[in-house]
């Protein structure tokens, strides 16, 4: 896999479980890293932390919600080569009890907050004059339905499409755009789920053909990949790393 040095990188949800994990990844692949988070300094210093020892982080404050915010969020990244657009929620509830706050949230953080971010990015890198690249972290619920968990996979699927769709349009300016694709992560959002949640504990334990969750550091590594030369002609791409999740295994 191709080195990242010296490629500037910024992230949002830097500062959870995954973002971190992202952010260690590229700086020790010799990127400088700027994670963007809605959560204050002092709240995102544990994952900061994790990041801080191999390499070079910085850590600017905003939500992904408000447009002006991810604009100067932004603007401050100098050189901005790769924008990953991570933050996301999910708050799970059966598709009769889900509340209209929960849909608008959904769309809001892990759809619409990846618009800004990439729309953000791509008009900085055509005004510098500059290729980059932009990823969204989507989910392999975008393509597969998953039980009380309609708001996300509704959200990561119209991420996908909105990928595609920027894929095509920013191709002529030499900015590629795709998702990577997660399976079930041990971590964040997925972690509190297992903790939380027995019915989605129990569904787990046969739904994964290589037989445990994912971790979050194997995450990084395929998304590392999208920003190195590896992956130097992909655009529009999904990249499905779910450990066969898609793959229907069901318990015999």
């Amino acid at each position: 896999m191709g080195a990242l040095q010296g490629l500037g990188i910024a992230i949002t949800g830097g500062a959870g479980d995954i973002g971190a994990a992202m952010g260690k990844e590229l700086c020790r692949r010799g990127a400088a890293l700027t994670l963007i988070d809605r959560k204050s300094p002092a709240e995102a210093e544990p994952w900061i932390e994790r990041v801080r020892p191999d390499g070079d982080v910085a850590y600017i404050q905003a939500d992904v919600r408000d447009r002006s915010a991810i604009d100067a969020a932004l603007a401050a990244v100098d050189p901005l080569d790769v924008a990953i657009g991570n933050a996301g929620i999910v708050d799970a509830a059966p598709f009769l009890d889900i509340s209209d706050q929960q849909w608008r949230d959904h769309l809001d953080i892990n759809l619409t907050g990846c618009f800004h971010l990439g729309q953000a990015a791509a008009r900085l890198m055509v005004d510098r004059g500059r290729s980059g690249r932009i990823i969204f972290t989507g989910s392999w619920v975008q393509e597969v339905p998953w039980p009380e968990i309609a708001a996300y996979s509704a959200s990561k699927a119209g991420l996908r499409m909105l990928a595609r769709s920027m894929a095509r349009e920013l191709a002529p300016q030499r900015i590629l755009v795709n998702v990577i694709a997660p399976g079930i992560v041990d971590a964040g959002l997925a972690r509190r789920q297992m903790e939380t949640e027995p019915q989605y504990r129990r569904r787990i334990q046969h739904i994964i053909p290589l037989g445990r969750p994912q971790t979050a550091e194997e995450v990084a590594k395929a998304t590392a990949f999208l920003c190195s030369d590896g992956a130097d002609y992909m655009t529009g791409a999904v990249l499905l790393v779910d450990g066969g999740c898609s793959l229907f295994q069901f318990e015999e």
